[in-house]
C-alpha cells in the first residue's frame, strides 16, 4: 500500500497541474480491449499503468484490493489460490479490472450478480481537480454509481475493493440444443429462474441451431467423465467444440461435461469467441483445419488478436456491436441482423437490472414511458432497468465505406425502435444530440460539475466516430502499402508478435490454482 499510496500521490499533482492550467490530458493505462477510434493527439499524459497489482486478498472478508491495470487472468491467479473467485469475470483474460468499472461489463454470471461494477464494494478516485476520494453505495454513492459505465469521464479510478464467492474446482457445463431463436430466448429465461446454476450464456449459429449454456460450480466431478479443457493448442475452439457437440442433437436435447474453473471463465479467449475465425477468411490460402490452428494458436488467443486486428487496420472492416434488448424485442432484433448483415453466430447472455440513469445498456419502464411524453426521469430519483438480453454482433462489415456507415446507423435506429441500448465500446455513429436524447445529459452534466470533470472529455467525445475523418483515414488507407492484401494482415500478426502478448498467454497461471 506504501507504494499505492506514493504512485496515487504522484498522479493527483500531476492532475492538479493541468487543472490548475485548465489543459485536456489523456490517461495512459498501458493497454485497451476497447476498439473505439483514439480521438486527437493530446501530448498531456497522466501514466497510471503502474497501478496494475493485486494489492491484497482478505479470505474471511472474501474480499481482494486491486489496482485499475490488473487483467482478468492475473486477478483470477490471486484469488482462487485462497480457493475464491470473482463473481463476475470478463471472459477475454487481458481485460483489466479497471475497463470493467469504468466501462460495462455483463458476462455469464450477470443474470445472478449483475455488471462487474455491481460486484464492487468502493473505490478510490482521483478528481478532476486532483482530489483523491473515495465512493461507495454509503459515500458519494452518486458518483460511484454514475462513474461506472462513464468511461472515464467523471475521474480517475485507482483502486478498489472487490467482493468474492467460493471457487469450486469444475463447473458442470451443459448444452442445451434450441432450434429457433423464440425458443433460444425462452430457455434463456428458464434457465436463470433455476437457482442452482450459476452462469448462463447461448450461441445461436443460425436461425434453427442455437445452444443455451447453463454451468453450475461443483467440487464433484464423476469417474467417467473426461476433464474439458480449452485452453491448450491441441484444445478445440470453444464455440466450435459446442456446434460439433450439438450439431447432430434433437431439440431440447441436452449434452453435459465437466470443465476446470479457470478454463471456463476463459472459454471464449482463444478466437475470441468467433472473432479469430475472420483472419482465415482475411488470408483465404491458409485453410481453416485443425491443424492450422494448432500451428498458429499463438495469434488466436484475445490479446494477441487485438493487437493483429489493431495494427492491421483490419478492425476497421468489422461490425464490432455489444447490444442488449427487452426480452420481448430480441427476436425483432436478431431477424433484422438476419436480413440486413448476415452476421452469424450471435451471442446471447442474460443481464440483471441494475440502477438508472446509467450508461449501461439498459432502460426501464420508467424511462420508456417518460420517453413517449418527451422528458426524462428525474435524476434524483433513481430506479432499476428491466431485466435486457445482451446479444453480440460479431463480423464483417460491408466493404463500401458508406454502406458500412448506413449499416451501423440501422443498427442504432433499430435498437431506438425496439428499446435496447447498446455498449459504448464499439463504434458509435449517433449525432450528439440524437446520443443525448437516449442518455440522461442533465444527470451526467450535474455530476460532472460536482466532481470537477468539466475539462475532461465527455463519453460522447470519447465514444463518437468522426465520420468524416474515418472516411479520411479509409482514404489514406486504401492508398497505402498496408492496404495491400496480405501485407496488412502480416504487418499486423509481426507487431502483435513483437507485443510480448504471446509470451503473457504462455505464461498464464489461472488454469490449475485453485487450491
Amino acid at each position: 500500500m506504501d507504494r499505492h499510496t506514493l504512485a496515487v500521490e504522484d498522479i493527483a499533482n500531476a492532475v492538479r497541474g493541468f487543472f490548475k492550467l485548465g489543459q485536456a490530458y489523456r490517461v495512459f493505462h498501458g493497454s485497451s480491449n476497447s476498439t473505439r477510434p483514439r480521438h486527437g493527439s493530446n501530448q498531456n499524459i497522466v501514466d497510471i499503468s503502474m497501478l496494475s497489482s493485486v494489492i491484497s486478498v482478505d479470505v474471511n472478508r472474501q474480499t481482494c484490493l486491486v489496482e485499475p491495470n490488473v487483467p482478468m487472468d492475473r486477478l483470477v491467479e490471486a484469488t482462487m489460490v485462497h480457493g475464491l473467485v470473482p463473481p463476475v469475470v470478463m471472459e477475454f483474460p487481458g481485460i483489466t479490472a479497471g475497463g470493467g468499472f469504468s466501462g460495462t461489463s455483463g458476462e455469464s454470471s450477470s443474470f445472478r450478480h449483475g455488471f462487474f461494477n455491481e460486484t464492487i464494494h468502493w473505490v478510490e478516485m482521483v478528481l478532476g481537480n486532483g482530489d483523491i476520494v473515495k465512493a461507495s453505495h454509503e459515500e458519494r454513492a452518486d458518483l460511484f454509481h454514475g462513474a461506472a459505465g462513464a468511461a472515464g469521464t467523471l475521474g480517475i479510478t485507482t483502486l478498489m475493493e472487490l467482493r468474492l464467492v467460493e471457487a469450486k474446482q469444475f463447473v458442470k457445463t451443459t448444452y442445451h440444443k434450441v432450434d429457433s431463436t423464440a425458443e433460444a430466448v425462452s430457455e434463456i429465461k428458464h434457465e436463470i429462474a433455476n437457482p442452482d446454476v450459476d452462469y448462463v450464456d447461448g450461441i445461436l449459429y443460425s436461425t434453427d441451431h442455437g445452444v443455451i449454456v447453463t454451468g453450475e460450480l461443483t467440487n464433484v466431478k464423476p469417474v467417467e467423465c473426461p476433464v474439458r479443457t480449452f485452453s491448450h493448442a491441441s484444445d478445440p475452439w470453444f464455440y466450435l467444440h459446442v456446434q460439433d457437440q450439438t450439431e447432430n442433437l434433437s431439440s431440447s436435447s441436452t449434452f453435459t461435461e465437466y470443465v476446470p474453473l479457470g478454463e471456463y471463465l476463459f472459454r471464449y479467449d482463444r478466437a475470441g469467441f468467433w472473432v479469430g475465425r475472420q483472419g482465415y477468411t482475411y488470408f483465404k490460402l491458409v485453410p481453416f483445419t485443425k491443424f492450422f490452428r494448432w500451428l498458429l494458436d499463438d495469434y488466436s488467443h484475445t490479446r494477441t488478436l487485438y493487437h493483429a486486428l489493431h495494427a492491421s487496420r483490419i478492425s476497421s472492416q468489422f461490425v464490432v456491436q455489444d447490444v442488449a434488448l427487452p426480452y420481448d424485442t430480441a427476436e425483432p432484433f436478431i431477424n433484422w441482423v438476419d436480413r440486413e448483415l448476415g452476421i452469424w453466430p450471435l451471442w446471447l447472455c442474460p443481464l440483471k437490472g441494475c440502477s438508472t440513469p446509467t450508461f449501461h445498456p439498459v432502460t426501464d419502464r420508467n424511462d420508456l414511458e417518460a420517453g413517449e411524453n418527451g422528458e426524462k426521469q428525474n435524476a434524483d430519483s433513481p430506479s432499476t432497468s428491466q431485466p435486457m438480453l445482451n446479444i453480440g454482433v460479431w463480423g464483417w462489415g460491408p466493404e463500401d465505406h458508406q454502406d458500412f456507415i448506413s449499416k451501423n446507423r440501422g443498427l442504432e435506429n433499430k435498437l431506438v425502435e425496439l428499446n435496447g441500448r447498446k455498449w459504448l465500446y464499439a463504434h458509435t455513429y449517433y449525432p450528439e444530440e440524437e446520443f443525448w436524447n437516449i442518455y440522461d445529459h442533465s444527470w451526467y452534466q450535474a455530476l460532472r460539475k460536482r466532481y470537477f470533470a468539466t475539462t475532461l472529455p465527455t463519453v460522447y467525445d470519447k465514444v463518437k466516430v468522426d465520420v468524416q475523418a474515418k472516411w479520411k483515414n479509409r482514404e489514406q488507407w486504401g492508398s497505402s502499402w498496408l492496404s495491400t492484401w496480405p501485407i496488412g494482415g502480416l504487418y499486423g500478426m509481426f507487431l502483435a508478435a513483437m507485443s510480448g502478448d504471446i509470451r503473457l498467454h504462455r505464461q498464464a497461471k489461472w488454469r490449475y490454482k485453485l487450491e
